[in-house]
């Protein structure tokens, strides 16, 4: 069954949130959208795959076939690379535009994305079951903003001249690393298709991107506003696919000098070991997390419930950076369970389009059978289940929020990445014992500490081995910070300053002269 159509329920429920959408106070989604874009997108031209095949995408609130979208493979990729080397070389018009021209034309892009943000959040939440509402105030407004601050840093990306010994004048020159390619997951589309473009596009390089094969639909409209804004053709090219194809290809191609991949840990090797075989490219990898929050007894309980809450359950726990370790000082370990169980029975699973809802759908039914198992796992090893645990509805692939108590570090919950909408909350004596535990992991993506005591603050968050840590708040994420992990959750740095490192090459040249001054 193929629909793109959208349930927009009438009734009108009885709290804030759902009377304020009554009053006409928020935004509604498009009806019925219309899906333009299934082709795949190379040289600023829509084209049908080599090999003519094609895969369904679908709306995982229903399990209804959205449309068929053409699936590229190694031969698509051929072509991508291709044309982006063609629009890479020097002398083209990509090589030769001023900088100031490139942000021109990202902050063009950025402004076409804001033109038609209603109807990108439509279809991003039609294809991923991402509630409407946080994905057009949330990841919508993350991927402009992102794509305008990169837009600014475009004719600000310079080098310095270097005092070196000798009759010499040195200077360093920041040059693009050439043809980037660049694999999006499925649980933020939008705004890792920005937080990848942005900064490569901003050095001057040319971009073979493949979205994920379970949400291609939003990328593939962001292509034909790349062509509206006026990049040259070949600078950025859109391939749907599959990663054991179009994505094996990307990593492996010898005419890609640079891969980064958000994704699963498991894949990022695959990616790292293909470019090593290949050509050496270099790979900027944002892999998985298991990722701690320390909650203390001085902390404010209301503040770190709800944060707690919001840093598992937001996207329905498909977020590599969801705090599903859980630490909590003995004191307060049984009232914050209380609450946090509470807090979880109340909150609101259903369809994407509603506008109280707060949870949708996982992405899949295999991702959705994959949680359920890890419950049954925690379940098994002794970990007390106190609400939730059970697939929602026979229809769509939800799950209900689910808590865990008495969880011990060595099983299954506490060690690997779930992916769902699973809380663990673990128990703690003192800070040395909570350091420990807390870094006695593969991962080290994000950590979290909620403590009126800014001693213990600063002792934890030097202490984490993580990329990020949050104090009093979580997933408080920012275009102008850098975000990346340590260990197995990935190499290099996205984001802020940083993430134009990522996308450039610097160059020494050194002239030789006749005489030198200070």
């Amino acid at each position: 069954m193929t629909s793109s159509k959208i349930e927009i329920p009438g009734e009108v429920k009885s709290d804030p949130a759902a009377l304020m959408a009554s009053l006409q106070l928020m935004p509604s989604p498009v009806p019925n959208p219309e899906i333009k874009y299934t082709k795949i997108f190379i040289n600023n031209e829509w084209q049908d795959s080599v090999s003519g095949k094609v895969f369904p995408a679908y709306n995982p609130a229903t399990g209804e076939q959205i449309c068929e979208v053409q699936e590229a493979d190694k031969a698509d990729v051929d072509k991508a690379v291709q044309a982006a080397r063609l629009a890479f070389s020097l002398g083209s018009v990509w090589r030769r535009m001023d900088a100031s021209e490139r942000g021109r034309l990202l902050s063009k892009l950025a402004d076409l994305v804001e033109r038609d943000s209603i109807y990108l959040a439509t279809i991003e939440s039609l294809n991923s079951g991402k509630p409407f509402l946080p994905t057009l105030f949330v990841d919508l407004q993350g991927t402009i903003k992102t794509l305008r601050y990169f837009a600014g840093y475009a004719d600000k990306i310079h080098g310095t001249s270097i005092p070196m010994d000798g009759e010499y004048l040195t200077f360093t020159r920041y040059e693009p690393i050439g043809v980037c390619g660049q694999i999006i997951p499925w649980n933020f589309p939008l705004m890792m298709t920005a937080w990848k473009l942005g900064p490569a596009l901003a050095c001057g390089n040319t971009v073979v991107l493949k979205p994920a094969e379970q949400t291609p639909l939003t990328c593939l409209y962001i292509a034909a506003l790349v062509k509206e804004a006026g990049f040259p053709p070949g600078v950025i090219n859109i391939l749907p696919g599959f990663g054991p194809t179009a994505g094996a290809a990307i990593a492996s191609h010898m005419g890609i000098d640079k891969v980064a991949f958000t994704g699963s840990t498991e894949v990022g090797k695959l990616i790292q070991e293909a470019a090593g075989k290949s050509n050496l490219k270099r790979v900027t990898l944002e892999l998985g997390g298991k990722n701690p929050n320390i909650i203390f007894a001085d902390a404010d309980l209301d503040l770190a419930v709800e944060q707690a809450h919001q840093g598992v359950f937001f996207n329905a726990g498909q977020c590599c950076t969801a705090g599903s370790r859980i630490y909590v000082e003995e004191p307060i370990y049984d009232e914050f369970v209380r609450r946090s169980v509470e807090r979880a029975k109340r909150r609101i699973v259903g369809s994407p389009f509603d506008p109280t809802t707060e949870q949708g759908p996982q992405i899949s039914r295999e991702q959705q059978n994959r949680v359920l198992e890890f419950v049954q796992s925690g379940i098994s090893e002794g970990a007390k289940l106190e609400c939730g645990g059970k697939a929602l509805g026979l229809k769509g692939f939800f799950i209900e929020p689910t808590v865990f108590s008495n969880v011990r570090d060595d099983m299954r919950i506490a060690r690997e990445e779930i992916f769902g909408p699973v809380q663990q909350i673990m128990k703690f004596k003192t800070i040395e014992e909570v350091i420990e535990r807390a870094n006695n992991t593969d991962y080290g993506l994000v950590a979290a500490v909620f403590t009126n005591d800014i001693n213990k603050a600063m002792t934890i968050s030097t202490a984490m081995q993580a990329g990020t840590v949050w104090i009093n708040c979580f997933n408080a994420l920012s275009t102008q910070c850098p975000f990346g992990g340590y260990k197995m959750s990935g190499n290099g740095r996205e984001l802020g300053e940083n993430g134009l490192k990522e996308y450039s090459e610097v160059k020494t040249i050194t002239m030789k002269m006749v005489a030198k001054n200070s």
